[in-house]
């Protein structure tokens, strides 16, 4: 799945322009790495999106084409010091 839909359909980004823009800004890193928003995401991969000051730091652990809002949470989990 790619970087920019996986923000979206997990609702980490609200809409999938944004999602584009926020990876065309170098403000969304996969594994340390900045990435573009045609990254293919597997499970397991660390995304680190910036947040203004704020570093919102997330492990995948599953991957849905759609998803009902109940359950985007399901698709990460936080790492480190995120907010939850």
């Amino acid at each position: 799945m790619r970087l920019d839909k996986y923000l979206k359909v997990s609702r980490l980004i609200k809409r999938r322009t944004v999602a584009s823009d926020a990876c065309a800004a170098g403000r969304v890193m996969v594994n340390k790495t900045v990435r573009k928003a045609s990254y293919d995401v597997k499970v397991g991969d660390i995304i680190d999106i910036l947040f203004g000051e704020k570093t919102v730091t997330v492990e995948v652990t599953e991957l849905v084409e759609t998803t009902k809002k109940e359950f985007a949470k399901e698709m990460y989990k936080f790492v480190d010091n995120s907010p939850q």
